[in-house]
């Protein structure tokens, strides 16, 4: 059984008579990189303040690395890293000053801040530029140095609240990539929270969805598929007729139908047999010259539970 980095049993907030989150019951394995994923307000940041310490728990409760957060808090604190809503950053240092601040307070020696501050803005393809005031960066290239920071005294669990909120998509998927390396070459465990599914697809080996504060599915994303049990096909054919489209719109089984000119698309709540399915579409009037089945992805893991 792998090792767990974050476990929280009914963990639960309320914020006067608002209930920030439900009863979070949670297991997120060591060395992976775990999506939170739900809408605005379902949660996610409220667990994260939660599970470092900021917060106390209505009810329930929660360990991180094997602390317990109400009675070790600090040392939860000190050994993960947290970007949160703001970066962190001081915009009148430059970027090489900046990590030497915190490398400081994380008391790390003259020598280890050196090799450490040079490893990570190389890493980050930032060391050219370490020597520029950090004001006069770019929203992704401070995203960047705020990473950096976060993992400047290499915890083993790091916290990530929206790190590409508000990116353009060059910069997002700069970001992400160079995240991406980092993770690897580091061995960290990851919790990051997103609405960007995309983004959470491509970073995450392991992801959980909440809404309204109610964790309603968590594991690796072949479990999620296997949970949900939705699939995608893609028809190529003629006739796909209005009597067709509502035919295959009222089917228990069908989550929802697209047509694009001569390509039908249905996503399924639970897998059934594609032949028979290819069959009563037959027989409803549709002539089908080509069937394409594709896995879930996750937005349609996501969009099926918010159902």
């Amino acid at each position: 059984m792998a090792e767990i980095a974050i476990c929280t049993k009914n963990l639960t907030r309320d914020f006067g008579k608002i209930r920030a989150l439900d009863n979070l019951s949670l297991a997120v394995p060591r060395g992976v990189v775990f999506g939170f994923l739900g809408p605005n307000g379902s949660g996610k940041t409220t667990t994260i303040r939660l599970l470092l310490g900021l917060l106390e728990a209505t009810t329930g409760s929660a360990e991180v690395l094997g602390y317990d957060t109400r009675s070790h808090a600090q040392e939860i604190r000190q050994q993960t890293g947290a970007l949160l809503e703001h970066p962190g950053l001081y915009e009148r240092l430059n970027a090489e000053d900046n990590l030497e601040f915190y490398a400081r307070a994380w008391r790390l020696s003259p020598a280890k801040r050196r090799s450490r501050i040079e490893e990570l803005l190389k890493n980050l393809g930032l060391w050219e530029r370490r020597r520029e005031t950090v004001r006069n960066w770019s929203r992704g290239m401070k995203q960047k140095l705020a990473v950096a920071r976060a993992m400047l005294h290499s915890p083993p669990l790091i916290f990530l609240d929206e790190p590409t909120n508000g990116l353009d998509p060059v910069a997002a998927a700069a970001l992400r990539e160079d995240l991406q390396e980092l993770v690897a070459r580091e061995g960290v465990t990851v919790f990051l929270t997103t609405h960007n599914l995309v983004e959470a697809e491509k970073l995450c080996s392991y992801a959980g969805v909440i809404r309204q504060g109610k964790l309603l599915a968590a594991g690796s994303l072949d479990e999620l598929r296997s949970q949900v049990g939705s699939q995608r096909l893609e028809i190529v054919g003629r006739g796909f007729s209005e009597k067709v489209l509502k035919w295959a719109e009222s089917q228990p089984e069908v989550s929802s139908v697209q047509l694009e000119g001569e390509h039908l698309t249905i996503v399924l709540r639970k897998r059934i047999q594609v032949p028979k399915l290819v069959k009563l579409l037959v027989n409803a009037g549709a002539e089908i010259e080509e069937v394409r089945k594709h896995s879930t992805n996750l937005e349609e893991i996501f969009l099926t539970l918010m159902e």
